[in-house]
């Protein structure tokens, strides 16, 4: 008996064979297709060869494709565990063709592998075509010999593909395997179709025609195939079961969870052990593509799949967490055809764990309220719709879950009711929204929030992607369109964009639609909702457009630098300064960093030298940065830092970097920098390249700020620096080495040289002051007056007190002018004091001179003035304040 893996292997095998070339599967999250939101079939990372926008060195290709349906119009997650064929995750083989073979080629294809290589007995297939694909019948025919009564045309949709309401589409042939007349059921097309006897094992698409908006078409100038075959259905057939369930691969992971959970496997609890092997799937797949448990898009999905397979692990009996228990089991089966899912299983398994852990708490209560509930209602009635709203609003229970709860005890929930508490609770949230003082335009974010969702953010993982326009904002106002040389806003389904948060500035880049080039200038977030700040450059851009946006890949890779840094550098002044650092701000740019930290005294450059090597010891480590998804007391009580202030809701991103030799350092035992952050980070600190500290300065009461550099900024910092010091050395005519020592001796002959020319200007000040013809007399009183140029404020006290130590007893007045400064300086001896104060003196100069008040002791004081023009006024009017004083 073939295994799925045999399966698979023989599958693509046939068709390399056959000159097809083998292409990986694309990840769960398409790139390409903005209106998926997961990865659903195996044509759809074909999607732009199919449509000719890209050429590749293949025409032939083949694929197993992982594909989810569990979002969207492609949801089967309520019948998942409950019929034999629906998965929340599955496998699609497919082959290819773009413009190289078609029906001739690709249904003899079909028919030998299945009747040749898979064993399978023609006289048990019969297949269906479009109704009028005469050519399609033919070949058949030519290729199968079947006879007419085994090829059925079907007038529907069911046998007529499309990609879209417009766009490539094309009729396509299924094919059947009749499980025998011991099982209920009809062929297709009759009225017991939905019977089990006849399933569709195979599907394959001609894509040879274009449709437009009218309704009409025309043949496609390359015509392709385009074929899907589910691995655990044909695996199934071939196994001789008649349940997918009942295959290798599915057994195995059903019976992993028996031992992890001690139920029958097939038994009353069969199944729940279903759902946890199929959601078991999704959920490492998801994970390993980069998805995470959140709130919103993507992310929500997922979380209801782990929810609802962690609630059939608790009607199994489990007490504790058992989901990441059975993740072994599932890499032993497919990791060898998907190596993802071997790298990513500490994460996947860590991240089950954690979020089970948390779901429990949330279970036991929510279950607790659920039967009370229940209690209070006569046998059988429905639940009301606000219970089911508050298990939701309060315990975190999406409404699917409640209902999945109900299934079994034959209720259900009263949706209307539900729907009604929804539209009130956002009717509250909008009120208070609108008066939390934003901009009086603002209320137009929340209506699109409530009409499109939450922005699905992508930038974690790419910096390009395929989105879909939904709205344009200009003045506050949706707009139909914008074209060249407006500004507007644009919001879009899906971003790599990063919107400006937590000290990181917003992306700035380019989106491109079929008909005009938008230049993004910055990147915001309002409700949930990502505002794209863009100048249309080129064209027209409408809503309901695909996009490609692209991120400005050389800034946001300077951003990641210094946003990594601040994280390594937080640590690293915790470890010079003390554990109480802080962080209380940062800002992350392209061209630099700022770090605001408690701290109450300025930051001694030793220690700024210390704190740079560390950070620069780690860069060099180039260790991995890595983040996970907690609750944020988990992360806590990791000894995650948070930021001063901020919010924080059911789970956060922990962005770990550096390792430690000393295990007994870390917060973790082995992790430097451990902190709480929603930002985009390097994959490596080495990434960051270099780090340079600018200086610290005060930012406000106990708060230091350092500005720093990293990657090419920091090495163009050093590059100016060093070419600084040369031009100096060469001034100086000496050495690099040289420049601080002969600096140093410049800088002490230049303050020797200062005294030495203020001594002189006081010695030419003084030259005559003594002589008699220099020295008035004004009623008993030696005075001396004199303007003197060349002496600065500074060395007038001195001057003024060497003067009155030459007169031994009187008063004197000294006016002076440097570099356009006018002061005035008094002073007076100690006997005559109690008659006559410098201050005095010194007020009535100031005022002929056209300046104000002046100030110091009795015995000298000094004031300024706007000029010496009126010098001669001014110490006319000193003498006769003496004359009449003395």
């Amino acid at each position: 008996m073939p295994s799925l893996n045999d399966i698979r292997s023989t599958f693509l095998t046939f068709f390399e064979r056959n000159g097809h070339r083998i292409v990986e599967s694309s990840p769960l999250v398409p790139r390409n297709d903005p209106t998926l939101m997961f990865t659903n079939s195996g044509m759809v990372q074909f999607k732009n060869l199919f449509t000719g926008v890209e050429t590749r060195d293949y025409k032939r290709a083949t694929t197993a494709q992982k594909c989810v349906r569990a979002g969207g119009k492609h949801n089967d997650l309520d019948n998942v565990g409950y019929t034999a064929r629906h998965h929340t995750f599955f496998e699609m083989l497919g082959n290819f063709s773009f413009g190289d073979y078609f029906k001739e080629g690709a249904i003899p294809f079909a028919w030998e592998l299945l009747t040749r290589d898979f064993g399978i007995p023609k006289d048990k297939l019969l297949v269906t075509v479009y109704h009028t694909d005469d050519e399609a019948v033919n070949i058949w025919k030519k290729v199968a010999g079947l006879p007419d009564d085994r090829i059925i045309r079907i007038p529907t949709s069911d046998n007529f593909w499309q990609m879209g309401p417009t766009g490539p589409c094309g009729p396509c042939t299924e094919i059947f395997y009749d499980h025998g007349d011991h099982i209920w059921g009809g062929p297709p097309g009759s009225a017991e179709e939905d019977g089990d006897r006849f399933i569709e094992i195979w599907n394959l698409v001609f894509m040879q025609n274009e449709q437009f908006e009218d309704g009409s078409m025309r043949a496609l100038d390359m015509q392709s195939i385009d074929t899907g075959m589910g691995l655990e259905r044909i695996g199934a057939l071939l196994q001789g079961k008649h349940d997918n369930y009942d295959t290798d691969l599915m057994r195995s992971l059903i019976e992993a969870s028996a031992h992890a959970t001690n139920a029958d496997p097939d038994g009353p609890g069969k199944v729940h052990h279903r759902v946890i092997a199929d959601h078991l799937r999704s959920t490492s797949f998801l994970i390993a593509d980069g998805v995470m448990p959140s709130n919103e898009g993507r992310g929500y999905v997922l979380r209801r799949i782990m929810r609802r397979a962690m609630r059939h692990a608790h009607m199994l009996g489990a007490q504790d967490p058992v989901m990441h228990k059975l993740v072994p089991a599932l890499v032993r089966q497919m990791g060898a055809a998907y190596p993802e899912l071997t790298r990513a299983q500490p994460l996947i398994q860590e991240t089950l764990r954690s979020e089970e852990a948390r779901f429990r708490q949330t279970l036991d209560r929510g279950l607790r309220l659920l039967e009370d509930e229940l209690a209070k209602l006569p046998e059988g009635a429905n639940l009301p719709g606000d219970t089911a709203f508050k298990l939701y609003d309060t315990y975190g229970f999406p409404l699917d879950l409640t209902q999945d709860a109900l299934r079994e005890q034959g209720r259900s929930v009263d949706t209307a009711g539900f729907d009604a508490a929804m539209a009130e609770q956002k009717a509250r949230a909008r009120a208070a929204w609108a008066g939390s003082g934003e901009s009086r335009d603002a209320a137009i974010w929340f209506e699109l929030a409530e009409r499109h969702g939450a922005t699905e953010f992508l930038g974690y993982d790419t910096e390009e992607a395929e989105g879909q326009v939904l709205a344009i904002v200009a003045n506050g106002a949706e707009a139909p369109e914008a074209t060249a040389g407006q500004t507007t806003a644009l919001v879009v389904n899906q971003t790599p964009f990063y919107a400006e948060a937590g000290g990181q500035v917003g992306d700035t880049g380019q989106i491109r639609t079929e008909t005009g080039i938008a230049r993004v200038t910055d990147t915001r977030r309002i409700a949930g909702v990502f505002l794209h700040m863009a100048e249309i450059t080129t064209g027209t851009i409408r809503p309901g457009q695909g996009a490609t946006l692209s991120v400005d890949h050389v800034r946001r890779g300077a951003i990641r630098a210094n946003h990594s840094a601040t994280h390594l550098l937080h640590e690293a002044l915790r470890q010079a300064l003390g554990p109480h650092v802080a962080q209380r701000g940062s800002l992350n740019a392209a061209e630099r960093l700022r770090f605001d930290f408690s701290h109450s005294q300025a930051v001694s450059p030793a220690e700024l030298a210390r704190i740079e090597a560390e950070v620069n010891d780690f860069i060099r480590q180039n260790s991995p940065v890595e983040t996970r998804i907690m609750t944020p007391d988990d992360a806590r009580a990791l000894g995650a830092q948070a930021l001063f202030g901020e919010k924080y809701g059911d789970e956060v991103r922990v962005v770990s970097m550096g390792r430690l030799a000393d295990s007994g350092k870390g917060a973790d035992g082995q992790t430097y920098s451990l902190e709480l952050c929603g930002g985009t980070h390097v994959a490596r600190t080495g990434d960051i390249g270099a780090f340079v500290v600018l200086g610290d300065s005060a930012s406000s009461a106990g708060v230091r700020r350092i500005e720093a550099l990293t990657g090419q900024a920091a090495l163009a910092h050093l590059r100016r620096a060093d070419s600084q010091v040369s031009e100096i050395a060469g001034l100086l005519k000496a050495q690099a080495g040289e420049v601080v020592s002969r600096v140093k001796a410049l800088a002490d002959e230049r303050k020797a040289l200062a005294n030495e020319v203020a001594h002189l200007k006081r010695q030419l000040a003084m030259g005559g002051a003594g002589d008699a013809e220099t020295v008035k007399d004004i009623n008993g009183v030696k005075f001396i007056g004199r303007r003197i140029d060349g002496v600065g404020g500074k060395e007038l006290g001195a001057l003024v007190d060497n003067m009155k130590a030459q007169l031994g007893s009187g008063a004197v007045l000294v006016l002076a002018e440097t570099e356009g400064k006018a002061t005035v300086a008094a002073g007076v001896t100690a006997d005559l004091v109690d008659r006559i104060s410098a201050v005095t003196l010194v007020q009535t100069a100031t005022a002929a001179l056209g300046g104000k008040g002046g100030g110091g002791r009795p015995d000298r004081a000094q004031g300024g003035a706007p000029s010496l023009a009126a010098a001669d006024d001014a110490i006319a009017r000193v003498e006769k304040l003496i004359e009449e004083t003395a």
